[in-house]
């Protein structure tokens, strides 16, 4: 059966998540089902917190890792008992988005649901493109491996919607996708060391607990220290939005708040720009938090 939503089908989203899937289940017409998933847990979904969130109203679990906001990465050990819980209930379909999979760190080892459990492949969409991995974010090619009726119901849908992606992006794609990837290798490494250094520097400032992620290039640390304080310039921090809104208006540094990737609390800072910049804004995010009262 294809795994289309109906009104009110439910779709579990492990949380913190990119802010357009919820709102991507909404548009369908579906119900999101955020499952919390915890910093002292790496971010990561545990399989009894699955099992728990799976009603038989379930159509949909989606899974980006490494993760955007959290850079969160499950490995194929990690990842099994989450396959067990999905082989347990045969009406839930699967949707992995791995679009970060070639930036992870320190030799790990990233995996992907099919790969762990061929059994689920009948009923599991793995998502990929050139946006990360490749720096290729304006070309807008993605790609999924799927059962053939979806992925010909998927094309009838976008065929009109957006047509198609042009000609010279698909060309571009192509050429990425099959030369060399030294590139990459490059490329991760320096991700790594600004990984390192960013979350060294937060972590000496007040009021803020960083976790080191696994891949992708975002960390998300909390800011609960900080919160009910007040700014240098005046402002009362009683959100993560105040927090955020506050830094940047009086040290010039942008984050985002947790919020948007439904986890209050927090806030993601992207390490993809200099190392130079990144520092600055360290140092400047740590005079912020040392002047909170």
């Amino acid at each position: 059966m294809l795994a289309t939503l109906d009104a009110g089908d439910e779709v579990i989203i492990p949380s913190p998540c990119w802010v357009s899937y919820p709102d991507i289940v909404a548009l369908a017409e579906g119900k999101p089902v955020l499952v919390s998933c915890s910093q002292n847990n790496g971010f990561k979904l545990r399989a009894e917190d699955l099992e728990a969130a799976i009603t038989p109203r379930t159509k949909w679990f989606i899974l980006n890792s490494p993760c955007n906001p959290t850079g969160a990465a499950y490995s194929a050990e990690e990842l099994r008992p989450i396959a067990d819980v999905l082989l347990r209930h045969p009406h839930v379909w699967v949707f992995t988005d791995d679009i970060y999979e070639k930036l992870v760190y320190g030799g790990f080892r990233p995996a992907t649901l099919a790969q762990v459990e061929p059994r689920l492949k009948a009923r599991t969409v793995t998502m990929n493109g050139v946006s990360k991995a490749y720096a290729m974010t304006g070309w807008r090619i993605g790609y999924a491996g799927a059962p053939r009726e979806l992925i010909k119901a998927m094309d009838t849908l976008q065929s009109q919607s957006t047509s198609n992606p042009s000609s010279v992006s698909q060309a571009a794609a192509l050429a990425a996708l099959q030369g060399p990837e030294d590139s990459i290798a490059e490329m991760v490494c320096v991700y790594e060391q600004r990984r390192d250094m960013v979350v060294a520097m937060l972590n000496e400032a007040p009021g803020i607990r960083c976790h080191k992620p696994e891949g992708a290039f975002y960390v998300f640390p909390s800011i609960e220290g900080c919160l009910g304080k007040t700014s240098p310039g005046g402002r009362k921090l009683l959100t993560d939005e105040d927090f955020v809104t506050a830094l940047l208006e009086e040290e010039g540094v942008a984050a985002v708040h947790g919020a948007a990737f439904m986890a209050p609390g927090y806030m993601r800072i992207s390490y993809a720009t200099s190392t130079e910049a990144l520092r600055e804004a360290c140092l400047r995010i740590q005079r912020f938090c040392r002047g909170l009262s």
